[in-house]
């Protein structure tokens, strides 16, 4: 039986969330919100689902308040939408005994790409391609431990439709899409997310990924989200700056446990920020046009407290940006 808390207007939840099991035969138990925390692991229990869908955000928030016992018919929990943190991993699996199996897609791939399986599970990877899907790595500037992913498969779309020809499908290139991540495949065919070809930043001239940066504070800080975003710099071209709702967060923290990992100094965020609320869409990911918004514009979403040394911001509320 599943247990589908994803929202339908998400590909995930609509289309391995629902149609799957439901074209498979599958029982399929629906719930309109993940957000309730508490919540869903009762359901969970009285349900006696045994596979749940969920991204990074919703499984941690269900892990932290359930009892033990809640999860007990989960045989499978499978999370995709965004990468999955150590610290969550660790906590279902000393908590509910339950590996995580972590898979990765894209909407215009109806959407899975690569899937970990209980039998053929990497943590830290997204799994294998999935059977049928052709893939090839073009070189990005500045990159040099991985590409470009780009995908073709009979799962990929026909084409989009876009404003400018109302009503026309414009094709892909002969069948490849770009997915716009940069990514690494290892000689097993595992494959490992590096971030978003977006979300690099070029600074003093070396290419940064901020999704590293992001996972460096997770660790740090693995009850608390975090995310980063870029600022222009005149001097080295751009500057990071890391949101986080560590109440106690500073920079040099950070940069302690960063340098203890091995980090480069261009993985230093030039400043951290504590928030009230880091912006989240409604599928569970950082919304990350509100994160760069709240950087960029922080003076709109500053509340009255005092300002904080060490580099720190003060409060600001998450919520403003998400709704501006």
């Amino acid at each position: 039986k599943v247990f589908n808390v994803l929202p339908m207007f998400h590909s995930f939840g609509l289309t391995v969330g629902f149609t799957l099991p439901l074209t498979s035969g599958v029982p399929i138990y629906l719930y309109p919100s993940p957000l309730h925390y508490r919540i869903v692991p009762e359901l969970v229990y009285g349900s006696n689902a045994t596979i749940l869908f969920g991204t990074d955000t919703f499984l941690a928030g269900y892990a932290r308040p359930a009892h033990a016992y809640d999860f007990r018919s989960i045989r499978y929990v499978v999370a995709g939408a965004e990468p999955v943190k150590q610290s969550t991993r660790d906590l279902w699996m000393e908590k509910f005994g339950v590996r995580i199996l972590e898979g990765y897609g894209v909407t215009e791939a109806s959407p899975v790409l690569a899937l970990n399986t209980p039998m053929f599970n990497r943590f830290g990877s997204v799994g294998r391609l999935m059977p049928g899907v052709e893939h090839r790595l073009e070189p990005v500037p500045g990159v040099e431990d991985g590409g470009r992913l780009l995908v073709r498969g009979p799962n990929v779309m026909m084409g989009y439709l876009k404003i400018d020809k109302p009503g026309v499908v414009q094709p892909t290139d002969h069948g490849w899409h770009d997915t716009g991540d940069i990514v690494t495949i290892d000689a097993q065919g595992y494959v490992t997310i590096k971030g978003r070809a977006k979300r690099f930043a070029k600074v003093g001239g070396e290419m940064v990924s901020l999704a590293a940066i992001e996972q460096l504070a997770a660790e740090l800080w693995p009850n608390a989200l975090s995310a980063a975003a870029t600022e222009i710099d005149p001097r080295k071209g751009e500057r990071i700056t890391l949101i986080t709702q560590q109440k106690d967060a500073t920079r040099a923290d950070f940069q302690a446990y960063a340098k203890s990992k091995g980090a480069s100094d261009l993985m230093i965020p030039a400043e951290v920020m504590i928030v009230e609320q880091v912006p989240l869409l409604g599928s569970g990911k950082l919304d990350f046009a509100a994160v760069t918004k709240m950087v960029r514009e922080r003076g709109r979403y500053i509340l009255p407290n005092p300002r904080l040394p060490n580099g720190l911001q003060g409060r600001i509320d998450g919520n403003a940006a998400a709704s501006a």
